[in-house]
């Protein structure tokens, strides 16, 4: 049975991000995988990785939970917007703090690139933005996408990573939010 996790880092639990993660969810309860979530915003956690890579800080109990829940997913779902050309801080300071040496990847002595540790598992990117698509993908190159995408999840050996874009978020009606819950909730139906 597929193992799939939803993580959501927006920080605000009124956001429409929280929407679409349950729009998932939703459609990904009608099949038989067992699901699981992390609101990144309900963890308690220190997101500032104090002393970088140089001497580990000790690992709070939401931290490894939300471990354990991403090693055992066979495919993790992120929700998050897209603020200032990246994603919220406290969702980089969650990234910081478990995607760590030995957890998520593991480097090796005179190599440039690491063992990856979650080799096996996929994902789907569903990220909103006030930045139209075109505008983020031609003039801005996706930096967020692909920061998280191949800076993140790739180089620790997730492959097959999914981007669906919701955007603009700013001024759009609820036509259009309600359409978009829709294609969430039947991208979860199919665990895409």
């Amino acid at each position: 049975m597929k193992q799939v996790l939803i993580i959501n880092g927006h920080p605000d639990k009124q956001s429409y991000n929280y929407a679409l993660s349950e729009a998932y969810l939703k459609g990904a309860s009608k099949t038989d995988a067992i699901l699981t979530q992390i609101n990144i915003a309900d963890l308690d956690f220190n997101p500032n990785l104090k002393f970088g890579y140089r001497k580990r800080t000790e690992l709070e109990p939401d931290l490894l939970e939300a471990i354990e829940k991403i090693k055992k997913a066979d495919h993790i779902v992120w929700v998050f917007p897209m603020w200032w050309y990246g994603y919220p801080a406290l969702m980089k300071g969650f990234i910081d703090r478990t995607f760590l040496p030995g957890i998520t990847f593991q480097p090796i002595e005179g190599k440039a690139i690491p063992k990856k540790l979650l080799k096996g598992k996929t994902a789907r990117i569903i990220i909103t933005a006030d930045t139209p698509k075109w505008y983020d993908s031609l003039f801005m190159k996706s930096p967020a996408i692909n920061q998280f995408k191949k800076g993140t999840l790739e180089f620790c050996g997730i492959s097959l990573v999914k981007v669906t874009h919701i955007s603009p978020i700013k001024g759009s009606n609820a036509y259009c939010k309600k359409n978009w819950l829709g294609k969430i909730t039947l991208l979860g139906e199919k665990l895409k």
